[in-house]
């Protein structure tokens, strides 16, 4: 299966790579068969493409993970995207006994102690919720870029998802941040005012800060971890047996119409 997997995703992203977005999303709606899901997490890429999904009138299923410890910004502009495009955007939340747990042996913000603390945090916050997302899908699509840190650099348009037993699908995997926010202006995509005051990527309001001057797009992200840490294990080689589920069972926790300003 992971043999016929890999096939699958190698002859994908090469189908992918000459094709515009449009066209990119009409050929994975015809040539994925069973269940597609996108995850959002209302950043600049995921707006746009959830605008492009809903002008498609793709199939494919626009989901959320929330964590419970969002931006208020986050939720207006989930607000404000279920608004625009008329449609409800389901949620995923976290277990409420593991939560209960984490909080009463960690604190409130316990995530800050050690990396393993923080990833056992993402974990029963993400990587549990988006198992439950993604039971049963035959492909989910994201919104990574390779522009987006080091980590990222390799991100292919398709790639097979061993562990899950689906293909991951990246529509824009090879744009820039420049060409994303084009399309949000050009379009009059709600986006999460945020990104104007220095934040390129947003994830939980206690572990994102805006970038200073020179700083990668992800450099707000968990800004107390070293660089090679700093994944939330949603997107992790062997998820979800991934590091943010095996720390968080180690821990014994269960499991507008304005251009976005690109921030230096």
């Amino acid at each position: 299966m992971t043999v016929a997997l890999d096939r699958a995703a190698q002859e994908l992203a090469s189908a992918l790579a000459p094709l515009d977005i449009a066209a990119r999303l009409a050929l994975i709606d015809r040539s994925v068969e069973g269940r597609l899901v996108f995850t959002t997490s209302f950043g600049l890429e995921d707006q746009a493409l959830t605008h492009f999904l809903r002008m498609a009138k793709s199939r494919a299923e626009i989901v959320t993970l929330d964590t419970g410890r969002l931006f208020p910004e986050t939720y207006d502009v989930w607000a404000e995207t279920e608004a625009a495009y008329g449609f409800r955007i389901r949620a995923y939340v976290p277990d409420r006994e593991a939560e209960e747990l984490f909080v009463a042996e960690s604190g409130i913000n316990g995530f800050r102690h050690s990396v393993e603390a923080r990833q056992a945090c993402c974990g029963f916050r993400k990587v549990v919720p988006l198992a439950r997302a993604l039971e049963g899908a035959a492909a989910w699509i994201t919104g990574l870029r390779a522009g987006q840190s080091a980590n990222r650099a390799a991100t292919p348009l398709a790639e097979a998802d061993a562990a899950r037993g689906l293909i991951k699908i990246n529509p824009l995997a090879d744009w820039s941040r420049e060409d994303v926010a084009g399309a949000v202006h050009e379009n009059f995509v709600p986006y999460n005012v945020l990104h104007d005051r220095g934040f390129p990527s947003i994830g939980c309001a206690p572990c994102t800060r805006a970038v200073k001057v020179g700083e990668p797009e992800r450099a707000g992200r968990w800004w107390w971890e070293q660089e090679s840490k700093k994944e939330c294990g949603l997107h992790v080689a062997g998820a979800p047996g991934s590091h943010a589920t095996t720390a968080a069972q180690s821990t014994g926790t269960v499991p507008h119409s304005s251009k976005p300003e690109l921030a230096a």
